[in-house]
């Protein structure tokens, strides 16, 4: 019996791993094998070069981030204010999905090509909260600017170091959602 080949996810994810970790520079064939415990040869069976790797960590990332989110939150169904909650939590409080999102963004700075793979990702991203936020805002101008405040929240508050006057993260965020999604105090406790 041959010996097992690594399989071609593997060299994705383990691209993914070093890319959250340290950046594009972080994604080398050598590294990634030693990390997988193979040598490079097994790489060149599924990928002509770095380039096609890198290619496929966004694929898998675009995937990952947008099309499986929404599968999710469309199969559990739910109050439209629960899917743009669920949404965030899968993608942007998921300890392996955040890194990974904070690192393209960070890699999109200094590619043309990366900034435009995000700037669709984000696109679906804003339209998923412009719809669940229309279904309780009539106003197109409050929508746009909720969902941009929800998805800059999002984002930001990763970056955020500031105290908050003797509240937790936790209890400004979840204050922070309620005037955003539009919920009464009393019926998000």
């Amino acid at each position: 019996m041959g010996a097992l080949r690594t399989p071609r996810d593997a060299w994705i994810e383990a691209g993914l791993r070093a890319l959250a970790d340290g950046g594009t520079d972080a994604v080398r064939i050598e590294a990634l094998a030693k990390s997988l415990g193979v040598t490079k040869g097994g790489f060149y069976g599924y990928f002509a070069d770095r380039d096609a790797l890198l290619e496929a960590m966004l694929d898998s990332w675009e995937r990952e981030s947008t099309d499986e989110v929404l599968d999710v939150i469309e199969h559990e169904g739910d109050d439209p204010k629960v899917k743009i909650t669920r949404a965030g939590m899968l993608t942007f409080s998921n300890d392996r999905l955040l890194p990974i999102d904070l690192a393209v963004r960070d890699w999109a700075r200094r590619d043309e090509h990366v900034a435009e793979r995000l700037r669709r990702v984000d696109n679906r991203r804003m339209a998923l909260l412009r719809e669940m936020i229309g279904t309780f805002c009539t106003d197109p101008d409050e929508i746009e600017a909720r969902s941009l405040l929800a998805f800059c929240l999002a984002i930001g508050e990763h970056f955020l170091a500031a105290d908050h006057g003797g509240r937790s993260r936790s209890q400004v965020l979840s204050r922070t959602a309620d005037i955003l999604l539009n919920r009464s105090e009393a019926s998000a406790t």
